[in-house]
């Protein structure tokens, strides 16, 4: 029913920003839940971060608090994470993702994009 596309991605050095995308097509999802995750090379994915549908509540992993924003806008169907003052560790894949039921559980997901961050 939703189709999610992340763009914004690229190569940046330490210390600079990036403003990632997430575009949705078909359905609105507009009122659900959604997510950014990210996965290194030979880690696990961790989900860097959410807001419910509602906004009311925004949560981030520790490592990015403070310098990375989750937001959406309605109009455009499309979900932003601005990212700042980024790490070589932030490099990963970077995907969005959406919940439809309420239940921390994503299954819509986009096909990521790539950051990476050099020293």
């Amino acid at each position: 029913q939703v189709n999610l596309v992340e763009s914004g991605g690229g190569l940046v050095q330490a210390g600079g920003s990036l403003r990632l995308s997430c575009a949705a097509s078909g359905r609105s999802f507009n009122n659900y839940a959604v997510a950014w995750f990210r996965q290194a090379p030979g880690k696990e994915r961790e989900r860097v971060a959410a807001m419910p549908y509602n906004g009311a509540y925004i949560d981030y992993i520790d490592s990015v608090k403070g310098r990375s924003t989750i937001s959406r806008d309605n109009v455009k169907n499309t979900v932003y994470l601005q990212m700042n003052s980024l790490k070589p560790e932030d490099t990963a894949v970077y995907y969005c993702a959406a919940d439809p039921t309420s239940s921390s559980t994503y299954t819509y997901w986009g096909q990521g994009t790539q950051v990476t961050v050099s020293s």
